[in-house]
């Protein structure tokens, strides 16, 4: 089935405010993602009777469209074209949206950085740390020993 693109790329910029309420646009696998200049100019039902969408959402500052992988980069070109915009990077939309959040989100996303890259690490040690503590909990499996006092060999193995 083919698809204007063109058209759905100009009822895309008319449902998200036009081409003044649009800052920037760049698109990943399946969606295109636009930092908006004020979110509630965008016309919701507008967007829901646009060929090709599938869904939007806003997250982090950041307005999403869903179009699918093979679409999303063919809306693009004329959106951005459209809009006169030039060619962005998520990363560049990203950062975009992260300037409208308020201090506080702000600062959850600090520590979501921070800690994200870490948090498998945390929760490995976590388990490993109550393993110990099951394996050495005196009368936990039998009256007054723990694991290790009743299978001395075990402690070899754990260290």
């Amino acid at each position: 089935m083919s698809h204007d693109y063109q058209k759905i790329a100009a009822q895309i910029l008319e449902a998200v405010g036009g081409r003044d309420n649009l800052q920037q646009a760049a698109h990943c696998i399946t969606r295109l993602r636009l930092s908006l200049k004020d979110e509630s100019r965008v016309d919701q039902e507008a967007l829901r009777q646009v060929d090709l969408i599938k869904g939007q959402f806003s997250h982090g500052g950041v307005f999403q469209i869903v179009i699918g992988s093979g679409d999303v980069d063919r809306v693009y070109q004329p959106l951005i074209e459209l809009a006169a915009l030039q060619r962005a990077t998520v990363a560049e939309v990203k950062a975009s949206g992260d300037q409208k959040q308020g201090r506080l989100q702000q600062l959850v996303k600090v520590f979501s950085d921070v800690f994200m890259p870490i948090l498998p690490a945390i929760i490995v040690a976590g388990l490993l740390m109550g393993l110990n503590n099951l394996l050495g909990a005196k009368g936990m499996f039998i009256d007054g020993k723990s694991l290790l006092d009743a299978y001395p060999g075990l402690d070899g193995v754990w260290g």
